[in-house]
């Protein structure tokens, strides 16, 4: 399915557990470049299954010569188990490293095909979307939560980033769902700007003290 110009979105399935492990390393990484994220293997072995779905981006084309978009099976995502009573909790916001973006919105106005980049192979995947689950302690109802979302830094200020969470809006919505929730650091200002962008507001403030 054609996400957007140059570009397809596809269904994740269990076999992409270790490249979901990775794009959380990339997505720390960035805003963390001297941490250890081993650990991240285990988040998504605890909460990645047939409740989260994981959706990738892959680029369509190669050398300006376009080619379709390849058709994907939803598939199954693994073990059942949905996490909805700490979703929300996770310690996994939703950084996607936009750090060269700079300004409100991602350039979709003069969007330009992107040309083939020798780091990210056709059929690679260039962006990132996984959704959970949490449920709103005010109203009691379950609501998407977006866990990651992330495009490779070559590929940014094209509108990506946008389409992914109209993506996930729509999906959410097909659901039922009346909201969606995510986090993101509090100095990775190119992403509140985004999200201010779509609409967006601070609910709440997570608080943390060193011992």
């Amino acid at each position: 399915m054609e996400l957007l110009p140059g570009y397809c979105i596809r269904h994740g399935s269990s076999l992409d557990r270790s490249l979901l492990v990775k794009f959380m390393q990339l997505t720390y990484q960035e805003m963390f470049p001297d941490g250890d994220f081993s650990h991240l293997a285990q988040t998504v072995e605890q909460y990645f299954s047939s409740q989260t779905p994981l959706w990738w981006v892959e680029e369509h084309g190669e050398l300006g010569v376009p080619t379709p978009c390849r058709s994907w099976g939803l598939g199954a995502m693994g073990r059942t188990g949905d996490g909805e009573k700490n979703d929300g909790g996770l310690g996994v916001p939703t950084l996607w490293g936009w750090g060269a973006m700079g300004r409100t919105g991602d350039g979709e106005k003069d969007f330009i095909p992107p040309p083939h980049h020798p780091t990210t192979p056709p059929h690679h995947p260039i962006a990132c979307l996984w959704i959970g689950n949490a449920i709103d302690q005010v109203t009691g109802d379950r609501h998407a939560h977006i866990f990651l979302l992330y495009v490779v830094p070559e590929h940014r200020r094209r509108g990506i980033a946008t389409a992914l969470m109209r993506y996930a809006e729509d999906w959410a919505k097909n659901r039922g769902d009346q909201q969606m929730g995510l986090q993101v650091f509090q100095s990775n200002q190119a992403a509140l700007n985004l999200y201010s962008h779509l609409g967006y507001k601070t609910q709440s403030l997570w608080l943390k003290k060193l011992l």
